[in-house]
């Protein structure tokens, strides 16, 4: 198997969904699309408790004792986020997403679901298309943060690029075809824009695994694993509108996690 045909094939299914998506979101109502993100967000949070209960996982325990697998996971979100915010990493992605959206979606017939339904005529034509960008925008956010923070991201990126097989990635592939849709019918083209991402991040683990030439330790794993899970519950209160939580901004985390646990298991 070519090292990186699983990244092409979970971008194929990411346009393929996306474009489903717009199609269908020009025919529901906004109540619908609204619940479809609810769902959305509710399944988010599922797959995000089950990766953070890597936390309890025998080998992380093994490696750091079995009272520092939390203190790893804070610690790992705390310097992450600090690093995160001062790069302004949030902020960073936003501006992607608006220089995105006015490359690629910026006329009136970009397509995004229904704009007039969410802002009304009397608003004019300026109010419109204020909306549409800003739909766009989080539809690339919220998109490229859940498509590229699940644990699937960088177990199955790794072991594409050591020859392992793609396996993971094409399931992972499968989850995002039907996200794809459901993003895109509430929030438009954006979601098809974070195929940018998608190929950035897991082209670049990819890249990654054919360098290293071995997996991680599964006690490293198992801390990446668990703080991209607590990353996904944010992920899940902006879908549900409960907080916007600057999920971009704590993503050094995943950086940081590993360094964590080689730290701690070589103080012990």
């Amino acid at each position: 198997m070519i090292p990186g045909a699983g990244t092409l094939v979970n971008v194929a299914t990411v346009l393929l969904g996306s474009g489903l998506g717009v199609l269908l979101g020009n025919r529901l109502p906004t109540r619908t699309r609204e619940l479809v993100t609810d769902a959305l967000g509710l399944v988010t949070l599922l797959i995000a408790a089950t990766s953070a209960m890597e936390v309890l996982s025998p080998d992380l325990s093994d490696a750091v004792g079995s009272s520092a697998p939390m203190l790893v996971v804070l610690g790992a979100m705390l310097v992450g986020g600090i690093v995160g915010s001062t790069l302004r990493l949030e902020q960073r992605v936003e501006q992607l997403g608006a220089w995105l959206q006015r490359r690629l979606g910026g006329g009136s017939g970009s397509g995004d679901a229904a704009p007039d339904a969410a802002v009304p005529d009397t608003a004019g034509p300026g109010a419109a298309a204020g909306e549409r960008r800003r739909r766009f925008v989080e539809g690339f956010v919220v998109a490229s943060l859940v498509f590229c923070t699940g644990p699937l991201t960088i177990l199955g990126s790794l072991n594409d690029g050591l020859g392992n097989g793609a396996d993971q990635l094409y399931l992972k592939s499968t989850l995002d075809f039907f996200a794809a849709i459901a993003f895109a019918a509430s929030f438009g083209w954006g979601v098809a824009a974070s195929v940018l991402t998608v190929v950035t991040v897991q082209g670049g683990l990819t890249l990654v695994g054919l360098a290293l030439g071995d997996v991680l330790p599964d006690a490293q794993l198992a801390a990446i694993t668990a703080t991209g899970g607590l990353l996904l519950v944010g992920v899940a209160l902006r879908l549900l509108r409960i907080r916007e939580v600057a999920v971009a901004d704590l993503l050094p985390a995943l950086l940081v996690a590993p360094l964590l646990v080689t730290a701690l298991a070589a103080y012990r």
